[in-house]
């Protein structure tokens, strides 16, 4: 990841590109934030060209003050911070620990979502950070309502608890995470458990959880594989699709 102002932006510019590159959002919906200092994080804010979120440019990611909402860096007043901006601001009150907060509307996490079935560990080794997120639980807020007050964000703070992930019943999910590449990444997971359960259970089967036996023997693979790796394989998959941002300074994707 990035550091820096620009280069912050540009994360979030690429979270959002990912994001609807893998399905986790349709067209104009959705959005990340992350955290710069107490008072102020970025926040991906709809422009006067607003696109959608695989048009992301880090234009449309502001500076936004948490306390009143208002965005710092606008002074023509051409962007607008989203709708759901509490989802951000109270997630980020109430988790000192969390930088970057996303949230997505994967269509098969709303599907098994309004089928009522929780997202179990229902495989090892094809997917083993979704699996292991899974075996911690999957919290969800059972409102389908645009969270748009401070009582609902409150509401919805509640049931994430201290879980880094959370369905919203009919809506989406919400992911946190140290930055960019951990929250679109457990979004992933996330949109991973509810794709196989959806295949699992249309196969005319009722899926089990994995036994604790084998989840025991799953290894660990280490960030470097499971974040740095994978998002590098994301970014990478942006430029070979033409959907990547120009080049800043320089730089490939991935920053380097």
């Amino acid at each position: 990841m990035s550091d820096g102002l620009d280069g912050l932006r540009r994360d979030v510019a690429l979270g959002c590109r990912v994001m609807a590159h893998r399905g986790l959002v349709e067209n104009i919906l959705g959005h990340i934030s992350v955290r710069i200092d107490d008072g102020r994080a970025l926040v991906r804010c709809r422009g006067p060209r607003e696109s959608g979120l695989q048009f992301t440019t880090p234009d449309d990611v502001r500076v936004v003050d948490l306390a009143s909402g208002e965005i710092a860096d606008d002074p023509a007043g051409e962007y607008a911070v989203p709708s759901e901006l509490p989802i951000h601001t109270s997630v980020l009150a109430a988790h000192p620990e969390v930088d970057c907060v996303v949230h997505a509307h994967p269509p098969d996490v709303v599907v098994a979502s309004l089928a009522g079935f929780a997202l179990e560990p229902i495989f090892g080794a094809y997917d083993i950070p979704a699996t292991r997120l899974a075996s911690k639980g999957i919290p969800v807020y059972p409102r389908s309502v645009l969270i748009r007050t401070g009582e609902l964000a409150a509401e919805m703070v509640e049931s994430l608890g201290n879980a880094p992930a959370l369905v919203l019943k009919g809506h989406g999910v919400v992911t946190t995470g140290a930055d960019v590449a951990d929250a679109v990444l457990r979004a992933l997971q996330v949109d991973t458990l509810a794709r196989i359960h959806l295949r699992v259970r249309a196969a005319g089967v009722i899926p089990e959880a994995v036994p604790d036996a084998d989840l025991g023997e799953l290894p660990d693979l280490g960030s470097a594989f499971n974040r740095e790796t994978l998002w590098r394989h994301h970014l990478a998959a942006l430029e070979q699709d033409g959907r990547g941002l120009p080049s800043a300074g320089g730089r490939s994707l991935d920053g380097t």
